[in-house]
C-alpha cells in the first residue's frame, strides 16, 4: 500500500491516510482505501476501525493537481470509484471512528462523515464541503450524507455556499462530536471505539444498519445521470478556469 498504513491494536484497526503532506486524494488512494475497507469488514478478528491522517491534515480533499490532468475515461472512473467507496463506507457494519487530525475540507470531510463518530484535533483547522466554489457539482448522495448529520436545511445552506467551518463551528453544527488536543486524538478515538465494541456485536451492527437504512438507499441509488452532469461541468471552460487558478495557487504555495 502506497497511500495508507494499517496497524491492528486490540482488535481495532487504525487506518492512517499517508500520501504526501496533506493526504490529497487521488485514484490510487481511493482504490487502496476501498480495498482495505472491504478487507477489514470481512475480517472477523477486527472489531472496529479508526480512520485518521497526519498532524495538521486529515485530508486536504481531492488532489486537484493530479485530477486536472486525467483524461475523460480516467476522471469518469475516478468518480465512479470514489462514489463506490462512499457507499462501502456508509454500509460498513462495524464501528468506524474518525480521528480528524487536522484540516479536512471537501473529500476529506466526505470520508469523515461516513464514520459513526468524529473526534477532531483542536487548532486552527477547517472542515466542510466546499465543492461548489471549486466548480464541482455536489452529488445528491453526498448531500444526503451531509444532511444525515447536519439536518436538511443546514446542509443545504452550507453546501450551496461552500461553507468551511472551524472546529468550534463544526462542533456546534454536529459535524464533529468532540474536540481534543492533537496529542490526545487517537486516545479519544480509541476510548469511543471501546464503548462500541464492548456492546453485543450483532445487536450493535444491525441497529446501525437499521438507523442508516434510508441513507443507504440514497447513497446506493443509480447515480449515472448525476455523474453525467458532474462530468459535463468538470470539462466546462468555467470549471477548468477555476481549477487552473486553484492549482496555480497551490503550486506557488509549495514552491
Amino acid at each position: 500500500m502506497n497511500t495508507i498504513k494499517v496497524r491492528i491494536k486490540d482488535k481495532i484497526a487504525v487506518l492512517s491516510l499517508d500520501r504526501g503532506r496533506s493526504n490529497a486524494i487521488n485514484s490510487e488512494m481511493v482504490s487502496e482505501l476501498h480495498q482495505m475497507i472491504i478487507n477489514i469488514e470481512n475480517d472477523d478478528s477486527i472489531a472496529g476501525l479508526i480512520l485518521t491522517g497526519k498532524d495538521g491534515f486529515f485530508s486536504a480533499g481531492l488532489d486537484l493537481i493530479e485530477l486536472y490532468g486525467y483524461d475523460e475515461d480516467q476522471i469518469k472512473e475516478f468518480w465512479i470509484e470514489f462514489l463506490s467507496l462512499v457507499t462501502s463506507m456508509v454500509s460498513f457494519k462495524k464501528p468506524m471512528v474518525a480521528a480528524i487530525s487536522g484540516h479536512s475540507p471537501a473529500g476529506g470531510c466526505v470520508l469523515a462523515i461516513c464514520c459513526d463518530y468524529r473526534v477532531m484535533a483542536e487548532g486552527k483547522f477547517i472542515i466542510g464541503l466546499n465543492e461548489v466554489p471549486v466548480g464541482i457539482i455536489v452529488p445528491e448522495s453526498i448531500f444526503h450524507l451531509y444532511a444525515f448529520w447536519l439536518g436538511n436545511a443546514p446542509a443545504y445552506r452550507a453546501l450551496l455556499e461552500g461553507k468551511l467551518m472551524n472546529t468550534q463551528e463544526a462542533l456546534s453544527a454536529g459535524l464533529v462530536d468532540e474536540i481534543v488536543s492533537p496529542e490526545s486524538i487517537l486516545h479519544a478515538a480509541e476510548r469511543k471505539m471501546l464503548t462500541y465494541i464492548q456492546l453485543e456485536r450483532k445487536t450493535w451492527q444491525q441497529s446501525k444498519m437499521n438507523i442508516r437504512e434510508e441513507l443507504l438507499k440514497k447513497v446506493s441509488a443509480d447515480q449515472t445521470e448525476m455523474l453525467g452532469h458532474m462530468l459535463e461541468q468538470w470539462w466546462s471552460p468555467s470549471t477548468r478556469s477555476i481549477l487552473k487558478t486553484i492549482i496555480q495557487n497551490l503550486q506557488q504555495k509549495s514552491s
